[in-house]
C-alpha cells in the first residue's frame, strides 16, 4: 500500500510537471509568436525605409545627370547664341540645348524671343507656354505670350 501511495504520489508529481512544462510551453510559444511578429514588422518597415532611400538616391542621380546635361547645354549652346547674329543659327541652337535641358524656362522665353523676331509667332507662343509652365510666375514671358495673343 505504501509503494502505491508513492507510486500515486510520483504519478501526481509527473502530472503536475506535465502540466507545468505544458503551461510553460504555452506562454514561450505565445512570446515567441509576438516577438516573430514584432520582427516581422520590423523587417516590413526596414524594407520601407530601404525603398524610400533607393527613390532618394535615383533622384538625386537624376538630379545630377540633369545638372551635367543643363551644364552641357549652357556650355555648348546657349552661350553660343550669345555670339551669333544669324537667327537660324540661334534657333537652332536653342532646340539643340533643349534636348539636353528641357526645364529651362530661360532658354524656352529666349527662344520665343527669336521666333518672334523671326516672324514664327506660333512656335513663339509656345515657347513661352513651355516657360511659364516649368515657372509659372515667369512675368515676363507671360507678357511676351499676352502681347503676341492680343495681336492676332
Amino acid at each position: 500500500m505504501k509503494r502505491l501511495r508513492q507510486s500515486n504520489s510520483t504519478l501526481a508529481s509527473l502530472t503536475v510537471l506535465l502540466l507545468s512544462i505544458a503551461l510553460l510551453s504555452s506562454c514561450l510559444t505565445g512570446y515567441l509568436e509576438e516577438d516573430l511578429k514584432k520582427q516581422q514588422e520590423q523587417i516590413k518597415e526596414q524594407n520601407a525605409e530601404m525603398a524610400r532611400q533607393r527613390a532618394e538616391l535615383e533622384a538625386l542621380r537624376q538630379s545630377k545627370q540633369t545638372s551635367d546635361q543643363c551644364s552641357r547645354a549652357f556650355r555648348d549652346y546657349f552661350d553660343k547664341v550669345q555670339l551669333s547674329t544669324d537667327r537660324d543659327e540661334q534657333i537652332s541652337l536653342y532646340r539643340q540645348g533643349l534636348q539636353l535641358c528641357p526645364d529651362d524656362d530661360v532658354a524656352h522665353y529666349e527662344l520665343g524671343r527669336v521666333l518672334v523676331d523671326a516672324g514664327r509667332r506660333g512656335e513663339a507662343e509656345q515657347e513661352f507656354e513651355a516657360a511659364l509652365k516649368i515657372n509659372p510666375g515667369f512675368d515676363e514671358a507671360r507678357r511676351q505670350l499676352d502681347a503676341l495673343r492680343s495681336t492676332r
